[in-house]
């Protein structure tokens, strides 16, 4: 008797102690609940690499709407950098079936960096985080510390196209222990969303100044206005 009390007290207890999904407290083994990881998939991109070409070509996993914006939104602003995780395995999995991947084997994958201001306030960046856990999936090496940030620019999402150009211009520089150091593969720059590209190109052309060759971005979403666009 007292041994069923034990089992039934024990399993009482792992249900209270099972861990919730972050995105709407359901249980969960991992930070999604397989319900969220039903409607994550739902925001996947058919062709993620619709984009991929011109100067600059872009790799996006899903489109940023839905489930895929709460959950960089919690990324982001609501201290759960644990989601950074399977955002980046996702990534990195789509990244691998890709013939953007199949076309280049070796890469240096490079986050766009934050203000340490923002990193501060923050406690880490969310670009960083992904493309770690990006790297872990393919295999690939970072530079987590290649780019610096220089200027706390102003939040992006409030300004037009060109205010955005204007924004981030000369934000970027090679960090010191970087800029003697010119790695033999191309970069891939990962960042959380691609919204207008100011951003990243921006961080590109910092690179390509120093004599980096710059292979593209990979970005977990990519903004409903970019979504309606092919490649150029």
């Amino acid at each position: 008797m007292a041994t069923g009390i034990g089992n039934f007290a024990q399993s009482l207890l792992s249900l209270f102690l099972k861990s919730k999904c972050t995105l709407c407290d359901r249980p969960a083994q991992l930070e999604f609940c397989p319900y969220c990881q039903r409607q994550l998939q739902y925001c996947q991109l058919d062709k993620p690499d619709k984009l991929w070409s011109g100067e600059l070509p872009v790799f996006a996993w899903g489109s940023y709407g839905g489930l895929l914006k709460r959950a960089i939104t919690a990324l982001k602003y609501e201290n759960q950098p644990q989601l950074a995780q399977p955002l980046g395995y996702y990534l990195g999995e789509a990244w691998l079936q890709s013939a953007a991947a199949k076309s280049l084997k070796k890469l240096i994958v490079m986050p766009i960096p934050v203000h340490p201001t923002k990193l501060r306030l923050r406690g880490y960046n969310q670009a960083q985080l992904i493309a770690q856990s990006f790297c872990q999936f393919t295999g690939y090496k970072q530079q987590p510390l290649a780019l610096e940030r220089v200027h706390a620019t102003q939040a992006q999402f409030s300004l037009s196209r060109a205010q955005r150009e204007q924004n981030l211009a000369d934000a970027f520089v090679i960090s010191k222990n970087f800029s003697k150091y010119s790695p033999a593969s191309p970069v891939l720059l990962i960042d959380d969303i691609y919204t207008t590209g100011a951003t990243v190109r921006s961080a590109a052309k910092t690179l390509v100044r120093q004599g980096i060759q710059v292979y593209g971005v990979a970005a977990i979403a990519l903004s409903p206005s970019q979504c309606g666009k092919q490649g150029q």
